[in-house]
């Protein structure tokens, strides 16, 4: 018995071998840098799974994994500017006849055509484009869903969410040949920056070194010292400073952006091609209320809180009045100081990523008075920040993400991971960690991201082990990124790694990316106030759901 159990496990392992040189050998054709995607993560995962998992389950989840950072190849010769994708001769019109009015809750489809510089149609895919239905008079918005049917054509479906007017608005954002430059970056650039390493002797003496996530991006000319994170095992390195040992590491800051596109690759970027909104291709369309319930002007969302685990929708929401309403949940407006303390009170928050999150520190703490920073003109500059209320036992932590951080100088001993913060916490009912990633990631190869996601997500499983009432929420990157060292394409894919390496636990998303990308504003890596007031109220309906 025991010899077939021990063939059996050694079938099973052999399989799995199999598949999984298939499935790197079917990977390498779509994506050649086989070394990029979540292999590493799946399979630690699998190591920490119970032993339900089956072979089956493993084999769908790489399946699926093969496809959350394809998009379609864009041929043609790169150096032919007018035969890009142009957003003033790509033109759109409504798939099926133009209707007096539109039920609310019904959904609107539309036909996009890309068309080049030459006016002629495009016959292959991979343009971004981004599609908003918009009700200016009613301060209403909508994301739209754009399904590139790989043939220069675009199915775009918009919700109506709304009773009322409401236009389809599109941009490019980026033109299909526009993103094949991006994407040879991304593959072929192990970074795209570097940083500065700041060693001081004893005496005070400084020496300043090129610091990265590869010793050979660090310009060593001869031995480098290491930095490798005790809790996630990430390394770090920086070139060996003249006179001064590796531990005199004290400060760190942002070094200098590559040059890593040619002049013909800048004219597919340019200003005057990226992000432009394509000509009026239909005129505005009437909503009419619900037959049924003439008195609700909006589509509601379902009856039930906002809970961690809840399915995705799509959209995840829209505007309506200038406020956000979830299509998850119901979720709730804090429009008044004293309704924030009410939620907050007795409340630890940990928020630990970018400077995007740290927006939300700074709405709290300008927006309720009693929240008091503690040591703003010291902590402000250090990556860390605290504010606190005593008599409601309220205290909000913001915490920098550990290098690669594009920052000011900043003293090393302040930097610590996401994963080392995460294992000091006890968690509990009354603790809150909020997590945003992605922005400070976009310069490096995507296997820098992935490799952090696994240790924060190890840290994540330990700390709902540990104490399952601890609320955990994920913010993702929002839009902004316009450039080679930081698009939206960048962006759009670290969001679906991010939703995947977290999708199965007991976590809340936030959705920033629909949430900055519905109105028609300017995009800001920094979004406006009222984005901002929007996504701490999704938060504070997470913290506080009825």
């Amino acid at each position: 018995m025991g010899s077939f159990m021990e063939q059996v496990k050694w079938c099973k392992i052999l399989a799995v071998g199999l598949f999984l040189l298939i499935w790197m050998f079917c990977l390498k054709i779509y994506w050649p840098d086989v070394t990029t995607f979540h292999l590493p993560e799946i399979l630690q995962a699998y190591r920490a799974a119970p032993t339900s998992l089956t072979l089956l389950n493993l084999t769908s989840e790489l399946v699926s994994l093969t496809s959350l950072l394809y998009w379609p190849p864009t041929p043609g010769d790169p150096r032919d500017f007018l035969a890009s994708t142009s957003p003033q001769t790509s033109t759109y019109h409504l798939r099926n006849h133009t209707q007096d009015s539109y039920a609310m809750g019904s959904f609107l489809e539309v036909i996009l055509v890309a068309r080049d510089h030459r006016g002629r149609p495009k016959h292959h895919g991979g343009d971004l484009f981004r599609a908003q239905l918009l009700g200016p008079d009613l301060k209403a918005a909508a994301p739209g869903e754009v399904e590139d049917l790989e043939n220069g054509t675009y199915l775009l479906t918009f919700p109506l969410l709304w009773a009322g007017q409401a236009s389809v608005h599109i941009r490019l954002i980026h033109s299909s040949e526009a993103v094949g430059v991006l994407r040879r970056v991304w593959r072929e650039k192990r970074a795209t920056m570097d940083f500065k390493g700041y060693f001081r002797g004893q005496s005070g003496h400084e020496e300043v070194v090129t610091c990265n996530v590869d010793p050979q991006l660090t310009n060593a000319k001869g031995p480098v010292c290491q930095y490798t994170d005790v809790d996630s095992g990430e390394p770090w390195f920086c070139a060996h400073a003249p006179t001064l040992p590796c531990d005199a590491l004290v400060g760190h800051s942002s070094g200098s952006y590559w040059t890593v596109t040619t002049p013909q690759n800048n004219a597919l970027l340019d200003w005057n091609v990226t992000d432009k909104v394509l000509p009026q291709g239909m005129p505005p369309i009437w909503v009419r209320e619900n037959d049924k319930d003439k008195s609700s002007r909006v589509v509601l969302a379902p009856h039930h809180p906002c809970l961690p685990g809840l399915p995705d929708s799509r959209p995840s929401g829209f505007y309506y009045g200038d406020v956000w309403y979830s299509l998850s949940c119901s979720s709730r407006s804090f429009s008044s100081a004293d309704s924030i303390l009410g939620c907050l009170a007795g409340h630890e928050v940990h928020m630990m990523g970018n400077s995007t999150l740290r927006q939300w520190w700074e709405y709290l703490r300008d927006t309720v008075p009693s929240l008091k920073p503690v040591n703003l003109h010291v902590t402000y500059q250090t990556g860390t920040l605290m504010a606190v209320d005593t008599a409601r036992a309220i205290v909000l932590h913001w915490q920098a993400h550990k290098w690669p951080l594009r920052s000011r100088r900043t003293p090393v001993a302040s930097l610590h991971s996401v994963a080392r913060e995460l294992g000091g916490l006890a968690g509990g009912p009354h603790t809150v960690v909020v997590l945003g990633l992605g922005a400070h990631f976009t310069t490096f190869s995507p296997s820098i991201f992935t490799r952090r996601l696994e240790g924060i997500r190890a840290a994540v499983v330990a700390l709902l082990a540990r104490e399952p009432r601890t609320l955990v929420v994920i913010k993702l990157a929002n839009t902004g990124y316009k450039s080679v060292y930081g698009s939206d394409w960048f962006m759009l894919l670290l969001n679906r790694l991010l939703q995947a390496a977290f999708r199965h636990l007991p976590v809340a998303f936030v959705d920033t990316w629909a949430m900055t990308s519905s109105l028609a504003l300017p995009d800001k890596i920094h979004p406006d106030r009222l984005i901002v007031r929007n996504e701490v109220d999704m938060l504070l309906s997470f913290i506080c759901p009825s």
